[in-house]
């Protein structure tokens, strides 16, 4: 039953949740388990945020009991590319030379995010600094991400975790990000709905640059209607962000 409950699309677990048929305790609870279970093979996860989450769950399950819903994300899980900065929670852009870096900000639309009530899982696996083929990985601070439908097999960069993720079942969607096809790529390798969505649509404020004129923040998901949740809390205009 619990694996059953990592399998559900963002938008059935946003249902259930809404309802009460299912708690986001239930849920968050469910998804660690399976990180215990898998992710030391997967790969997926740089920083798991156990103890983080459960909190925010208790929090989500209590206002939702109250009636305190703030929309179809509420009580629902993610993850996020360790590209994206998270105040107070490392980000190392899978480089060596950021392994102790712990930003004081949260990228904007992770803050958008948690403000639906979306609750933050986890830091995800990376090619350095949120760029990279994957030819070379021989010098990278932590092991490389792996395709959950083979193991053997590549799970598409640099949005490596994000994909693996998803395609896993340890995290319902993940946010990415694309400069040459960094979240279509991931999708297309794990079989999931990648959207880059237009150039300034969402925010890039808190997320390691690339090249300016191309980034692209934005999630993957299993579904279409998912990813059409998660953009229409995502998308918006945001001051810090000149693009």
């Amino acid at each position: 039953m619990s694996d059953e409950l990592c399998f559900l699309s963002a938008a059935e677990a946003g249902r259930r949740i809404a309802t009460r048929r299912m708690s986001p305790v239930d849920h968050v609870h469910a998804i660690f388990d399976r990180i215990d279970a898998i992710d030391g093979r997967v790969r997926a996860y740089i920083t798991p945020l156990r103890d983080r989450a459960m909190a925010a769950a208790r929090r989500a399950e209590a206002e939702i009991a109250a009636g305190l819903w703030r929309g179809p994300l509420h009580g629902v899980g993610f993850a996020v590319k360790d590209n994206y900065f998270t105040a107070g929670i490392r980000t190392t852009g899978g480089s060596r030379l950021m392994l102790d870096v712990v930003p004081d900000t949260t990228a904007h639309i992770i803050a958008r995010l948690e403000a639906a009530g979306a609750i933050l899982l986890g830091k995800l696996n990376t090619w350095e600094y949120g760029t990279g083929t994957g030819a070379v990985h021989h010098d990278l601070p932590f092991p490389v991400a792996r395709n959950p439908w083979d193991l053997d097999r590549f799970t598409g960069g640099s949005s490596t975790g994000s994909g693996a993720a998803v395609a896993a079942g340890i995290a319902p969607f993940a946010l990415g990000s694309d400069t040459g096809g960094s979240i279509r790529l991931p999708a297309a390798a794990n079989g999931l709905q990648g959207l880059k969505a237009t150039y300034g649509r969402t925010s890039r404020a808190g997320v390691l640059p690339n090249c300016w004129s191309l980034d692209v923040t934005g999630a993957l998901c299993w579904t279409a209607e998912d990813s059409a949740l998660v953009l229409n809390v995502i998308a918006g205009h945001d001051p810090g962000d000149p693009g």
